[in-house]
């Protein structure tokens, strides 16, 4: 008997099967082959920014992400030792695009080779900077870094509490008068450098025995101080949670505005001037972006909106032409070049050097 094969046998089971697993995989390969560009595509429009907190704004930010569609990863830090510890544990894979070190850090990230050379094609907006700020020590040909904000260190005090003009140099600030008063930086060096110019000696000194002095200074100054900080230091003047201490004079002009009492001076025993300083890590994975961002930052209507978000002085000089007279005309902000001569930049300073200056900061903060 002839012998026919239906829909129903198990032969015609087996190939119906085997046609519909064939037509799923086959449709699974064309949705990969579309999905997979727009995934590509979207894990390359990404940027990871690690910053010092309260210098990029949060707006700026955002504008960035509307304009080029690329997403911003964005997270800071309170001082550079934070920020150098983290990229130095993960140096294969920081994951970082653009880290922000100041100018003694600049020098020492690029000898240990965690920093990507420039290729200053690719900033079309690098002609807006000051050319005071170009081919600076730390970084002789401006190969490694973009000048972003610079400050000046000094001392702040309100004159709800304490006369104008008396305070003037940082050897003053261990007067008994300012017992459980003072703010201080959060921020070894800076501390240690008030210290040493206190006691007289270079504000990046690498003397051992000067070093130990001016830990012991600092000993000494312990019950005035009430706080240190590096983030929070507008609202601490501003509130009056301190009347009294170290501060950055751009922090120092933002609570001014609040608060009028707040004053600024340059102690006559030396101060610093730092800059901090726009970097991609040799290992950044999204390094076109990282440059797209910084072309953007260096716009002089961006640099503008920085400039007057945070109070800094900015290293923009066609941005810095731009802003309000109250503002590019103020001492604090933009001291005379007569008055800048007389600052002290930050200067690298070596590895055992610097271990010196952590052992004596952690006993200096838990009471040493």
């Amino acid at each position: 008997m002839k012998r026919f094969v239906t829909a129903q046998s198990p032969f015609w089971k087996r190939r119906l099967v085997c046609i519909r697993r064939g037509t799923e995989l086959l449709s699974r390969f064309f949705l990969l082959l579309l999905v997979l560009p727009l995934s590509v595509h979207a894990a390359d429009k990404v940027l990871n920014v690690y910053v010092w907190a309260n210098e990029i704004p949060d707006f700026v930010v955002r504008l960035f992400e509307r304009e080029t569609k690329i997403k911003v990863n964005f997270s800071s830090y309170q001082n550079n030792e934070v920020m150098y510890a983290k990229l130095r544990a993960t140096k294969k894979n920081a994951g970082y695009d653009i880290v922000m070190p100041s100018s003694y850090f600049v020098d020492r990230m690029h000898r240990q080779n965690l920093l990507e050379k420039l290729d200053k094609t690719k900033l079309s907006n690098w002609k807006n900077l000051n050319p005071q700020f170009i081919n600076p020590a730390y970084d002789p040909q401006s190969e490694y870094s973009v000048p972003f904000i610079w400050g000046i260190t000094g001392i702040f005090y309100n004159t709800n509490y304490f006369p104008p003009n008396s305070i003037k140099k940082w050897a003053d600030l261990w007067d008994q008068r300012f017992y459980n008063k003072l703010m201080l930086l959060d921020d070894t060096r800076e501390v240690f450098s008030m210290a040493l110019m206190a006691l007289g000696y270079p504000a990046n000194d690498d003397n051992p025995e000067h070093i130990k002095a001016a830990y012991l200074k600092l000993k000494e100054l312990m019950p005035n101080v009430k706080v240190f900080s590096s983030e929070t230091v507008v609202s601490i003047i501003i509130d009056e949670d301190a009347t009294v201490g170290m501060a950055w004079n751009g922090d120092t002009f933002k609570a001014s505005q609040e608060n009028k009492n707040i004053k600024f001076t340059l102690p006559k025993d030396g101060f610093v001037i730092w800059v901090d300083n726009l970097t991609i890590p040799v290992n950044a994975p999204h390094k076109e972006n990282a440059y797209t961002f910084i072309n953007f930052l260096l716009r002089d209507d961006i640099a503008k909106e920085i400039a007057l978000y945070t109070g800094f002085p900015i290293t923009n000089l066609i941005a810095q032409k731009e802003l309000p007279a109250e503002i590019r005309n103020n001492p604090t902000i933009y001291p005379p070049k007569e008055i800048l001569s007389q600052g002290h930049f930050q200067t690298d300073l070596n590895d055992e050097t610097l271990a010196l200056y952590e052992k004596y900061w952690e006993e200096l903060k838990m009471g040493g």
